[in-house]
């Protein structure tokens, strides 16, 4: 077998630096070893993998295919260092990637409790929407992900992780709870609120969608947010209605700038999910940091 894994592990760097001087100084190798590596891996393969671009090196259909195969094979090599040993005295790195609500209000506290008790390890936690997040563990850019929603992605396994409540919540002052802060409001005055709302491709709006267009059928002048402490803002500003993860709301309703909105709906709550690549190979310490952050 003529196929290495320092070709396969530069081949990675170059994907994700865009270029072999940089990719170099991540694998530790001259330029010029670095763009041999590759012009070895690419007439071994008899296909190239990059589109020249001026400078930078752009994977073409051919290196995207083969990337996600890569990073399984260096993560399976990686995973026998750290199980017999070899990796001893290594600092470990985690790849975590988490959808909004998560990334933002849950596992920051996860992250922090995990590295008390495993000093060695540093965690770099990219947050994205779902989709993003769910796209970035099919690429196997990221070791696991935390998503709020369904995934959408064939080559990803998702696993049921955490319920979560949402809320309906607007400001104090908004004319649909004032005077009247406990009282339930019903579907005919919902229908008729603007709604503030995550972009196309958010779990919290697919989640939002499935749980309240059944009863309000359309939205009325929808205002569109990309992110959720802007939504959060927007409503305590009186701008209309949202719908949004109670641990996302909390220090706002506890400040008083938002109340919850009393209704004839049923409960509303949605699932969390721990998401991995169907052919992930967990390392110790991945597997650690997994059941670190089941719940008890």
């Amino acid at each position: 077998m003529r196929l290495t894994l320092r070709q396969l592990q530069i081949f990675a760097a170059v994907a994700e630096t865009g270029s072999t001087t940089a990719a170099g100084l991540q694998v530790a190798l001259s330029q010029s070893a670095t763009s041999g590596a590759l012009n070895e891996l690419e007439a071994l393969l008899g296909a190239r993998l990059f589109d020249r671009v001026g400078k930078r090196l752009v994977l073409n259909d051919t290196g995207r295919a083969l990337l996600p195969q890569a990073r399984a094979l260096l993560d399976g090599a990686q995973g026998i260092e750290d199980q017999f040993g070899a990796g001893q005295g290594i600092a470990m790195q985690l790849r975590i990637g988490a959808s909004t609500t998560i990334g933002n209000y849950l596992l920051p506290a996860l992250v922090a409790s995990y590295m008390n008790g495993a000093p060695g390890t540093t965690i770099d936690l990219t947050i994205g929407n779902t989709s993003e997040v769910a796209s970035a563990v099919a690429r196997l850019e990221v070791d696991m992900g935390f998503i709020e929603g369904p995934c959408h992605e064939p080559e990803v396994i998702a696993q049921p992780w955490l319920e979560d409540e949402m809320v309906i919540v607007c400001a104090p002052s908004h004319p649909l709870v004032q005077g009247s802060p406990g009282a339930r409001v019903g579907l005919k005055a919902l229908r008729q609120q603007r709604w503030l709302l995550r972009e196309p491709g958010s779990g919290t709006r697919e989640a939002v969608e499935h749980a309240l267009l059944p009863h309000l059928h359309q939205w009325v002048q929808p205002m569109q947010l990309g992110s959720t402490e802007a939504i959060k803002q927007a409503a305590a500003q009186g701008l209309g209605l949202t719908c949004l993860s109670r641990c996302a709301v909390e220090d706002l309703l506890t400040l008083q700038r938002l109340t919850v909105v009393g209704t004839t709906l049923p409960r509303l709550s949605r699932r969390f999910y721990l998401i991995h690549h169907r052919q992930k190979q967990f390392s110790a310490s991945l597997q650690r940091f997994s059941a670190h952050c089941q719940p008890a």
